[in-house]
């Protein structure tokens, strides 16, 4: 029993030693066109990060090359993050998207929920490319491409949980 705390407070000694780091996407210019293939971007798994070549981004028609652009917003309810809200540009498509990704905390509680993804114009003072989910447990959601790119956008999104007479809402940052 005394190696096993032994052990136990050594590797704890060991991780603190571990720098930890803070990464923050989409805050800075756009990657270089060579830079924007990662790992993630080859996979087809979802991410908090947003993954276009996930199934569900290929489901709604994101183009390949789309990348986060503006930082993250967020969706809070009773004083808790909920979800993530990001906006995403295809070069090649000359689209943007809105990005939704749920936190996993809420979904461990939440049960079904309802969720809408779009892109807010600021030219046009409209919600556009606007998908909706009802009683779902789903985690990532993309709304449909936008022909907005010279416009000044935000990604826009919703989570409404299954007994809330209205949704949380967040943004994105304007981006021009």
């Amino acid at each position: 029993m005394r190696y096993l705390k032994t052990a136990a407070a050594a590797l704890t000694c060991a991780f603190a030693l571990v720098p930890a780091g803070i990464a923050s996407a989409g805050t800075g210019p756009a990657p270089a066109p060579g830079a924007r293939t990662t790992a993630s971007a080859t996979s087809t798994a979802p991410s908090p990060a947003g993954n276009p070549a996930s199934l569900r981004a290929q489901a709604a028609g994101v183009c390949s090359d789309a990348y986060q652009i503006g930082t993250t917003g967020y969706i809070t309810r009773s004083g808790k993050t909920i979800a993530s809200v990001k906006q995403f540009y295809s070069p090649s498509c000359a689209q943007n998207y809105g990005y939704v990704w749920v936190w996993q905390s809420f979904r461990d509680v939440a049960g079904d929920y309802d969720v809408t993804s779009a892109v807010y114009s600021y030219s046009q003072d409209e919600v556009l490319g606007k998908r909706s989910w009802t009683n779902t447990t789903a985690q990532e959601f993309w709304s449909n491409g936008t022909s907005t790119v010279s416009e000044c956008t935000a990604g826009t999104g919703s989570v409404r949980a299954a007994g809330d007479p209205a949704p949380a809402t967040g943004h994105s940052s304007k981006r021009c």
